[in-house]
């Protein structure tokens, strides 16, 4: 028989003092007792800022080069990593294999439990072999105690082949180490429900995930202000924000942006580069691409040309 990893001292797996009565609390209490507790996975959040702000500069780094960000995990943890992966599309009109999620177990993971399998780290190995990791690349392992050997194998696959590696964790060092490039750790202490990692460690995830795609976007010139310029104008919804954008950034009625927009081929941020240069598409796609996307960069040298 195999010899089972005793885990009980984790973090993670801790019995929280505070919620000791919890089948015995009223509603209100008991929701009052989730949103304190909740509070410390913003906490989390915040104690790892360093290590953040280090995984973002590095990660846009990598893209800026060509690379790919892949998200790997299994159960919650490989969940909320093809969830962030699957809405950098829409937000920011990214190709789909610019960053990606791994989940143990493939796609019937996201629906139905398949936590067995996250035990096997040669199945890790071989997402990693699959997709072609190269140097380039950043392979971010999420596992909210540390353990799973999923993760580890892929991480330890992508650092032999030379891409960026970061872990994410919510246990301390002095209770599970590993090595990779960037370890962040969200000590979100013991769940109100001894040992569910969906709750105040998934939080703390979804909210590291939200800072690190959004921040690595941003440095690759995907957002101008705090607006999605390069928002993929798909539904309804999405053009209403587009020409909210339009207008709010250029003064020009609804159907003058509506107009501006069609020109652009739906494209906020090429349609503004438009409005603010006066160029046409064709030019004002050459000066974006000259400039790797970035739109500000681009008007400020088109306007400095002007001058000279």
């Amino acid at each position: 028989m195999t010899n089972l990893q005793e885990r009980g001292h984790l973090l993670t797996e801790q019995v929280n003092p505070l919620s000791l009565n919890l089948d015995q609390l009223s509603s209100l209490a008991l929701v009052e007792l989730f949103n304190s507790e909740d509070q410390k996975a913003v906490a989390a959040v915040a104690a790892a800022k360093e290590e953040l702000a280090q995984a973002i500069e590095q990660t846009a780094a990598r893209l800026h080069q060509g690379g790919r960000l892949f998200y790997i995990g299994a159960g919650t943890s490989g969940r909320l990593g093809v969830l962030d992966a699957a809405e950098c599309p829409p937000t920011f009109c990214t190709p789909p294999e610019l960053v990606q999620g791994i989940i143990a177990g493939g796609a019937g993971a996201l629906v139905r439990s398949s936590e067995d399998l996250e035990d096997r780290a040669e199945d890790g190995d071989a997402a990693i072999s699959q997709r072609h990791v190269t140097q380039l690349d950043v392979v971010v392992g999420i596992t909210a105690g540390g353990t799973t050997p999923f993760v580890h194998g892929a991480l330890n696959a992508a650092r032999q082949r030379g891409a960026l590696t970061i872990f994410i964790a919510c246990v301390p060092v002095e209770q599970f180490s590993f090595e990779a490039d960037i370890d962040i750790r969200l000590l979100t202490g013991p769940e109100v429900l001894t040992g569910s990692t969906r709750l105040k460690a998934g939080t703390a995830t979804k909210l590291t995930l939200n800072i690190l795609s959004t921040g690595v976007m941003v440095k690759l010139g995907k957002v101008y202000g705090n607006r999605m310029v390069d928002v993929a104008v798909t539904n309804q919804k999405l053009r209403d924000r587009a020409l909210r954008i339009l207008q709010d950034l250029t003064g020009l009625s609804r159907e003058a942006a509506g107009y501006l927009l069609e020109r652009s081929g739906k494209w906020v941020k090429l349609a503004l580069l438009m409005h603010w240069t006066g160029l046409d598409k064709v030019a004002g796609d050459r000066l974006l691409s000259a400039h790797q996307g970035d739109l500000r960069a681009a008007v400020a040298s088109h306007n400095q040309n002007e001058k000279t």
